[in-house]
């Protein structure tokens, strides 16, 4: 009986963990750049992040413009919360992607008009007033309440934590190493020519 019952568990482990895998791969990851690129940045960022904030507006157009466009690099954006407000608009991020970052932008300049908030409720209706004034079409609730949506983001935390060491964010990966000087883009910008 017990050979029974373990059986049955492992089959249905692999048969829950197959369907996650499979709902998982129409969720496209938030990104920029060739598949080809011969070096890789994985941006882990929370999206009531100041810093991460600051990157999108005054390192990621540089970055963009001498590096992704040219086919050089090719960044993936990850999701690391780090309070209830930013797990909300990263399941928003998320469920909005076209599979570039422009959402990400809206989200982080828009960051003071919608990262607010005393309540979870509080923070969450900034968030829908600011999508909504920003012309953002998205099925608000039905993005909140997307339970494969929410895995993946919390999956993209879980993975930066136990591979990356992610503590903080913005945290730079490039080529699957931690970038440890300051983040600006001078200090970037030099690091990547070394690579190329």
């Amino acid at each position: 009986m017990k050979k029974i019952v373990s059986i049955l568990f492992i089959i249905l482990v692999s048969f829950t963990t197959k369907l996650f895998a499979e709902e998982n791969l129409s969720i496209k990851r938030i990104s920029e750049g060739r598949e080809s690129a011969k070096i890789t940045i994985i941006a882990y960022e929370s999206l009531t992040c100041g810093h991460c904030a600051d990157f999108h507006k005054n390192i990621y157009p540089n970055l963009k413009k001498d590096f992704i466009e040219k086919g050089l690099v090719r960044i993936e954006f990850r999701h690391f919360p780090l309070d209830i407000a930013a797990f909300n608009a990263s399941k928003i991020g998320q469920c909005k992607n076209d599979g570039n970052s422009d959402v990400l932008n809206i989200l982080f300049s828009g960051q003071k008009k919608w990262a607010r908030g005393k309540t979870p409720k509080e923070a969450k209706n900034y968030l829908k007033k600011f999508l909504e004034d920003e012309g953002v079409n998205v099925n608000f609730e039905k993005c909140l309440n997307d339970k494969s949506i929410e895995d993946y983001v919390l999956n993209d935390r879980i993975e930066g934590v136990k591979k990356f060491k992610v503590n903080a964010t913005p945290t730079i990966i490039i080529n699957d190493k931690k970038f440890d000087k300051a983040l600006n883009y001078k200090n970037l910008k030099k690091y990547l020519e070394k690579l190329i």
